[in-house]
């Protein structure tokens, strides 16, 4: 089954979409982090705080981080969970670029590895992690159902998969600020910023047709993940997922 935002593409309708996301990625990869949290008004941490603390129980020592970006979560785990391995994939080298850097400057290096990685055919064997997280990126998957389908294979029996992903508010008055917000302050800003106009038109469009709520747990638990549960975050503009396997 196909979702809406598989068939939302960055650029034209003629390239695969990894391939568009890949470049499009690169491109904005030194702005990235301003946009981000201008953007959300600096929520996008909180979000972070609350996906790890969903984790925390559980003491993962070995975490995947999916669509890993700039690093910002699989940083924030290796502060907060320290678990003995910590790895951070992408498609997009020039944000991990970026999240090396990062990381380099806290002097975490040596703990976190950033790896490229096709989110729709990971290289990991079965069984092998203990956390599988993602943090706004499956809306950015050319395949949603391979990609959590891929994360629930590199997850051991027991463990524990985390996804944040922005959502699209359904109550008043949040809908109709939301839908203004969406439609004129992110592509002009993103623009204005990362002079990427074709990103910021992108991340709305997407955001608006990717699997929410009960559609994504009833995704998740056909995937095979228990007790898939959602959690809406900030009026409805963040959704955290939850699921074992």
């Amino acid at each position: 089954m196909r979702y809406g935002s598989e068939d939302i593409f960055p650029y034209n309708l003629k390239e695969h979409k990894s391939i568009q996301v890949k470049r499009m990625f690169d491109a904005i990869a030194g702005k990235y982090d301003l946009l981000n949290h201008t953007l959300s008004f600096g929520f996008d941490k909180w979000w972070r705080k609350k996906g790890i603390a969903s984790l925390r129980p559980f003491s993962p020592r070995t975490i995947l981080d999916i669509a890993t970006g700039t690093g910002d979560l699989a940083i924030a785990m290796q502060n907060d969970l320290q678990p003995q391995l910590m790895i951070g994939a992408d498609i997009s080298e020039g944000m991990m670029d970026v999240a090396r850097e990062k990381a380099k400057e806290l002097h975490l290096q040596e703990s976190i590895r950033f790896e490229y990685q096709d989110c729709t055919n990971l290289s990991y064997p079965n069984d092998t992690f203990d956390a599988v997280t993602s943090a706004f990126g499956v809306r950015n998957f050319e395949d949603i159902e391979q990609g959590l389908s891929e994360m629930h294979r590199v997850l051991k029996p027991g463990g524990h998969l985390m996804i944040l992903e922005l959502s699209t508010p359904e109550s008043f008055p949040m809908k109709q600020l939301y839908r203004i917000y969406s439609k004129i302050v992110i592509p002009n800003v993103g623009r204005l910023i990362s002079k990427e106009k074709a990103a910021y038109c992108y991340l709305p469009a997407s955001i608006k047709v990717v699997p929410q709520g009960n559609v994504m747990t009833e995704l998740l638990a056909k995937i095979g993940f228990k007790e898939a549960k959602t959690h809406s975050l900030t009026w409805g503009i963040c959704s955290l997922y939850t699921g074992t396997k």
